[in-house]
């Protein structure tokens, strides 16, 4: 038994095909095959169900991936060691961040992260939570940044910062009018939602009263999966949205003269940097995070938990 053999059965189980395992593991899927089935004849078990498509583990095969999964991990601390010993970062770091974050903090963070750690290769996919926790249980990425709580025992989270939602509003709504706004004020106003799959999807129709608002007619009838069109939508159709506040930085006076905040309790949720509970490459981790809170804006950062509980989801 050897770490490549064990390498090729998580890659398989990853991506349930071993063509699509050979390619990731840069092998021919000939080598990855008989380095698999080496593997099966050394413990007299067969790991993989050939006759179904997508491949699938047998039975005793899950419980041996599973265990691979965790000597894998195991094994790469040994490199962690050496490189702390040696104070430097290399490798890669594979980060997955939720869009609605992705766009107003990753520009700022990259650029001073990559100066300080040149010989770390950074990879970034922006994903849907759901995608995000998939892919750090496989073991496809190494942490990610998200909206917590998730609820969820095999991930850990690491609060970053609180981020406080505001409304945008447009001038033909009533809304427009007034200096702050509480949730009764957008109650009845055509609101521009995220698609179905976004965690902020389900915040903001936590903040509007969902419920209430359900039965009038026309209330959600537009769905998109970007921040900056929800903000187009108002400004060309009416009704408003709500934005996360990192997200209207960088806006000049007049797109600043359509946001509106909330009145207390604000909305806010809570932004995780978040990882298996077993993870590695905790060094590069850990200097992501710093550089990160070294680029939020200190109010972000001030905001105490207990006040932001009954907005997080």
């Amino acid at each position: 038994m050897t770490l490549v053999q064990l390498e090729y059965i998580i890659a398989v189980d990853t991506y349930r095909s071993f063509v699509a395992a050979a390619e990731k593991c840069f092998v021919t899927q000939p080598t990855l095959s008989m380095q698999i089935q080496k593997l099966e004849e050394s413990l007299g078990v067969k790991i993989f169900d050939r006759s179904r498509q997508p491949v699938v583990p047998t039975e005793i095969g899950e419980k041996i991936i599973e265990q691979a999964r965790t000597v894998l991990t195991e094994s790469k601390k040994i490199t962690e060691i050496l490189q702390a010993e040696k104070g430097e970062l290399t490798g890669e770091l594979r980060v997955g961040v939720i869009p609605t974050v992705a766009p107003y903090l990753l520009p700022l963070v990259i650029s001073s992260f990559m100066k300080k750690y040149d010989k770390l290769k950074l990879q970034i996919w922006e994903y849907t939570t759901e995608q995000i926790v998939q892919e750090l249980k496989l073991g496809t990425l190494d942490c990610g940044i998200l909206s917590t709580p998730l609820h969820d025992s095999a991930i850990q989270e690491t609060p970053l910062f609180y981020e406080t939602f505001v409304a945008y509003v447009s001038e033909k709504s009533h809304a427009f009018e007034k200096k702050m706004l509480s949730t009764d004020d957008i109650a009845d106003e055509k609101l521009w939602l995220l698609n179905e799959g976004h965690c902020m999807r389900g915040q903001v129709l936590n903040i509007c009263n969902y419920k209430h608002n359900h039965s009038k007619e026309g209330t959600f009838d537009y769905n998109t999966g970007s921040v900056e069109t929800l903000k187009r939508m108002v400004e060309l159709n009416g009704g408003l949205t709500i934005l996360p506040e990192l997200s209207i930085a960088a806006y000049d006076e007049d797109q600043l003269a359509h946001v509106r905040y909330f009145k207390g309790p604000e909305p806010v949720r809570e932004i995780s940097l978040v990882t298996p509970q077993n993870f590695v490459k905790k060094q590069a981790i850990n200097m992501l995070k710093n550089e990160i809170l070294q680029i939020v804006p200190e109010k972000f950062k001030s905001k105490k938990k207990k006040e932001v509980m009954g907005f997080s989801l």
